[in-house]
């Protein structure tokens, strides 16, 4: 049975469960005031003809209070007043002079020799439904043990309690009906962000169109379920340019990777033939395999760290940003000996300086900079490289950046025009980013004063 209901609670919509939800809770509610306000209404009647008896005892008390056992009233079987009345002595040997009217009990006497308070109590008579008094005699003379009983017939306190509940349940009815049309209305109504929402997800899922998105009306109210809507309509707009990055990714690397493959299949053809060729032919098609091998290699390792586009975590350590700086500045010195590089001196701070990240991931960040820079300065050019304690510049006197290609310059594979004849795969500055992305800095290009380019790596606070 459990599992049933929870196989049905699955299978059903959202809107449904939401509106038998609310329709529960209202008519619970509902429920809940007709059953308090028919206990009161049933309390009320009750108490006021309980009333009515208590003020008929205490009148026969006052009449006859010096009069023994006796049927006072017998009118048993009318609804005026006044009440069916008798005395009945707590000796039972003493009765009255006719057939008492009311039922006498060992209760009775017990209430007329004071050993027990007076009661209520409901019965039957002549057919009809009553409801009796037995109260003890108080306006009795001294010594006198003595109980009055009173009767009045409650047929219409019953008429009443049963108009009343039927009048409840109706309102009750009525409430748990409404509650229901309400809930659906309202569940509706509510849920229509999440119904266009799932719509549109169960269409991206069959098209594949990271293109669609959740209409959402002006003046929307700024609720949770239209914040949804519109975090999902976010997040389709980044699937979107995701997807697109990924399209132009593996079209840019296709076609670069289509040149040094013809180049590489060229050669080895070549090189297949070599009977045919002298020692230096052999020599420099050899050569130019091994070059465009490795170029081929590189890029395919570049590739691939950009497309993990994270950082190790456990490898994370405190570094020492100055020793690294004179070391990546070293290295450059010796692969590009036509190129000066300079570093200035760093003030204590920046000596200091240490950034939580992994040193051959900065080492390659601060490798392309100092390659960038290298590979856009003249023979006998100068690069500058400088350390603060927030950041850190690399500015090179080569032709500089033209502003058309600014936005454009850690775009992968992407290379200017003046660029296309230099080597390289175009994947050194967009990899340098991610780095530092990774890292918590920020890394900016721009144009220098008097030509060349500058690159501000901004380190994290």
């Amino acid at each position: 049975m459990r599992a049933a209901h929870a196989r049905w609670r699955r299978r059903r919509p959202l809107r449904t469960r939401l509106a038998l939800a609310c329709t529960a809770a209202v008519a619970v509610v509902a429920l809940g005031i007709s059953a308090a306000a028919f206990s009161i209404v049933r309390y009320e009647l009750n108490h006021q003809l309980d009333q009515h008896l208590t003020q008929q005892a205490t009148l026969v008390q006052q009449q006859h209070r010096d009069q023994g056992p006796q049927v006072v009233h017998g009118e048993c079987n009318y609804l005026a007043a006044p009440a069916c009345a008798q005395i009945v002595s707590a000796d039972p040997a003493r009765t009255a002079n006719e057939p008492y009217l009311l039922p006498v009990t060992p209760a009775t006497r017990q209430v007329a020799a004071r050993q027990r308070p007076g009661y209520f109590t409901d019965l039957t008579i002549g057919g009809h439904p009553a409801r009796m008094l037995t109260t003890p005699m108080t306006a009795a003379p001294p010594g006198t043990r003595q109980a009055v009983q009173v009767a009045l017939r409650s047929d219409s306190v019953e008429e009443g309690v049963q108009q009343a509940g039927a009048l409840m349940a109706a309102v009750a009815a009525a409430g748990v009906l409404l509650a229901a049309l309400l809930g659906l209305t309202v569940a509706r109504t509510s849920l229509a962000p999440v119904t266009r929402l799932t719509r549109t997800a169960e269409r991206i899922a069959a098209t594949r169109d990271a293109g669609l998105r959740i209409d959402l009306p002006p003046g929307r109210r700024e609720d949770e379920l239209t914040r949804l809507a519109a975090s999902f309509n976010t997040m389709l707009g980044e699937l979107e340019q995701s997807v697109a990055a990924q399209r132009r990714l593996v079209a840019d690397a296709s076609h670069e990777l289509r040149t040094p493959l013809t180049a590489l299949r060229t050669n080895a053809e070549l090189l297949s033939r070599a009977d045919r060729l002298t020692d230096s032919q052999r020599e420099r098609a050899a050569s130019a395999l091994r070059r465009q091998l490795r170029e081929v290699t590189g890029m395919v390792n570049d590739l691939i760290e950009l497309a993990r586009d994270e950082e190790p975590q456990p490898l994370l350590e405190q570094v020492a940003l100055a020793p690294l700086v004179q070391h990546c500045v070293d290295t450059a010195r010796g692969h590009w000996p036509a190129v000066a590089f300079t570093l200035d001196d760093p003030d204590a701070s920046a000596a200091e300086r240490t950034v939580a990240g992994v040193p051959a991931r900065l080492a390659r960040l601060l490798s392309n900079l100092l390659d960038n820079a290298a590979k856009f300065s003249p023979p006998g050019g100068t690069v500058e490289v400088r350390l603060t304690r927030l950041e850190l510049t690399v500015r090179d006197h080569g032709p500089g950046i033209a502003p058309e290609d600014l936005p454009y310059v850690f775009d992968r594979f992407y290379r200017a025009s003046a660029a296309r004849a230099l080597p390289g795969s175009g994947l050194g500055l967009a990899m340098a980013r991610q780095i530092a992305q990774a890292h918590g800095a920020t890394l900016t290009a721009e144009a220098a004063e008097g030509g060349g380019a500058l690159f501000r790596l901004r380190l994290p606070a």
